[in-house]
């Protein structure tokens, strides 16, 4: 029973932090755009990579 005494204010705390957390990442943009960098990917280069000129092939 004495336990209780110090997990439920640990755990409150806990709770407490990461919702701060949480929302201290979204006030700094971590969630703004989640799939611009994975459709972005999946799009073709229209440029072909050129060679390089001292390449003899």
């Amino acid at each position: 029973m004495e336990a209780l005494y110090l997990l439920i204010p640990l755990s409150t705390l806990l709770v407490f932090l990461a919702i701060w957390v949480f929302f201290r990442a979204s006030d700094g943009g971590q969630f703004d755009d989640l799939e611009g960098p994975a459709m972005r990917i999946l799009h073709d280069d229209d440029i072909a990579p050129q060679q390089d000129r001292h390449d003899p092939a």
